[in-house]
């Protein structure tokens, strides 16, 4: 297993495409994909490579900026989401900063999603993802 890597400069169209292709392929699914946060800043990157092989699939994809990281988790609800969350605090040893959003239930837009998701991280957690503020310059 291990999930495929985009580039943070990407995530935006990223998100477009994969919401068109969820439109198109299955219009009746309550969840076509959950978008999940974390925040690995307390983790060691070379666990985190280590994590990121051994817990997702070859279909999840992977977007960070720094250690705040956000996974895209296609025919996964927020239960089967949780358990991934899960799956990385235990091989972490430790409880994580973590969100998450699906689509449609949370948004059915990039902007709606990534906007629900800041929202959700700023009252949880109480930190400001400055990274996700480019969303908002196009």
């Amino acid at each position: 297993m291990a999930g495929v890597h985009f580039g943070f400069d990407n995530f935006r169209q990223f998100l477009d495409l994969s919401i068109g292709l969820a439109q198109r392929v299955d219009e009746s699914r309550a969840e076509s994909f959950t978008l999940l946060y974390c925040d690995f800043s307390a983790v060691e990157q070379s666990v985190i490579d280590s994590s990121l092989e051994q817990i997702l699939r070859n279909s999840d994809a992977i977007v960070n900026s720094d250690s705040d990281y956000f996974f895209l988790l296609p025919y996964t609800d927020k239960y089967g989401t949780k358990i991934v969350k899960n799956m990385f605090e235990e091989f972490f040893a430790r409880d994580l900063n973590s969100s998450m959003v699906s689509y449609p239930v949370d948004g059915e837009s990039s902007r709606a999603l990534i906007e629900e998701l800041a929202n959700n991280i700023s009252a949880t957690y109480k930190k400001d993802l400055k990274c996700l503020e480019s969303f908002n310059l196009y």
